[in-house]
């Protein structure tokens, strides 16, 4: 599909842009590109196998391994630039916090949810742990949505100040863009909260990796160019 396209299309693009394999940018990159095909793959033969036998375990497993690199390798493709734009003893505080966010939010908004949705193929509780699934869901969504709308507003201020400041040529373009990428990455975001709590799980879920591959995409076309400001 679209998504696995996307994603396969970052990849190649990272080792032919990229002169040695290293560095935060690179490997977040790598991370969540590859994330999201591991999470469709996954998710496809959790499709596939239904509840039936063991192997289930092994989808959920592979399925999980991709959620988590997509969606938290994607939140460090955003903060791995974000000394690009934060200066001074301000902006050393505001990276530090960002990055412990992200962090955090690996304990606190993955964990819960890997834990009930794994639980809920159990035995006779399946039902009501699918119901604290759905919660949980609706919980990580919301935190991981405001964590990225919180590092995308960072961007789209910091570009606002440069823009009113900079004499470079180049700069109010490369600005205008950095603004309006990191509004449709929010807009995005946004998109999939609405689906969830309108009830559209199935879909939301179905669409997220489709929306992960656009945003990184978009992330890679613009958090590049910011080491010509």
């Amino acid at each position: 599909g679209l998504a696995t396209y996307n994603a396969i299309l970052v990849i190649l693009t990272v080792f032919l842009t990229f002169t040695r394999c290293r560095g935060l940018y690179f490997w977040s990159l790598l991370v969540a590109a590859c994330g999201i095909v591991v999470s469709i793959y996954g998710g496809r033969l959790n499709a596939l196998l239904g509840a039936k036998g063991h192997l289930i375990y092994l989808a959920f497993t592979i399925s999980a391994l991709g959620w988590w690199s997509m969606v938290t390798g994607q939140a460090f493709v955003l903060w791995s630039r974000l000394n690009l734009v934060l200066h001074g003893s301000r902006g050393f505080k505001l990276l530090k916090w960002t990055k412990w966010m992200i962090i955090a939010n690996i304990a606190l908004l993955h964990g819960p949810s890997t834990i009930l949705f794994f639980c809920s193929f159990r035995g006779r509780r399946s039902q009501a742990f699918d119901i604290a699934y759905l919660i949980a869901e609706k919980i990580q969504l919301t935190g991981f949505f405001l964590q990225e709308t919180m590092l995308s507003s960072i961007y789209i201020w910091k570009a606002i100040k440069i823009l009113r400041s900079s004499l470079q040529v180049q700069t109010p373009a490369l600005m205008k863009q950095l603004i309006a990428i990191n509004a449709i990455i929010i807009f995005m975001d946004l998109v999939l909260i609405v689906l969830e709590y309108a009830r559209f799980h199935s879909i939301q879920c179905l669409i997220k990796p489709l929306v992960y591959s656009i945003k990184l995409k978009l992330e890679f076309a613009i958090l590049g160019k910011l080491k010509e400001v």
